[in-house]
């Protein structure tokens, strides 16, 4: 399940991505047109901004913009940087990876074999969503 913390991300950067390109968007702005607590989007922002998403302008002027491309931010990518794996074990974890300490052996783990099934699935998936095919763009 997505955090609500990425959910309000997701819709940030969609709100980004729905302005004219170059546009800077203003915090209040950005929180009233994707319906976002401001205190709880400026925590957001600044992750985004070190996640290397999104950059700011400050000053009279100053907001928000996109820096990288609404056509190759995935849905992955935002999941992984709020929420972490996207592997429903850290044994199956392409960037999370933890042995299970109650396995005998990886190798022969029935449930870690369909687990990464999924994974596999899921991720792939969620590579294949843009912010861009988000808005349809």
């Amino acid at each position: 399940m997505l955090s609500q913390k990425t959910k309000y991300a997701l819709k940030a950067l969609i709100y980004l991505a729905q302005q004219e390109e170059n546009h800077i968007a203003k915090t209040i702005d950005i929180a009233e047109g994707a319906n976002i607590p401001k205190k709880f989007l400026e925590q957001i922002l600044l992750d985004l901004k070190r996640g290397h998403f999104v950059s700011s302008k400050q000053g009279k002027l100053g907001g928000y913009y996109l820096i990288k491309s609404k056509n190759l931010i995935t849905l992955a990518d935002i999941h992984r940087l709020f929420d972490g794996a996207i592997a429903l074990l850290p044994c199956v974890s392409l960037n999370f990876y933890e042995p299970c300490l109650d396995c005998k052996s990886e190798a022969e783990c029935g449930l870690r074999l369909g687990l990464i099934a999924i994974r596999d699935k899921t991720l792939q998936a969620m590579q294949n969503i843009t912010i861009a095919s988000l808005i349809g763009k």
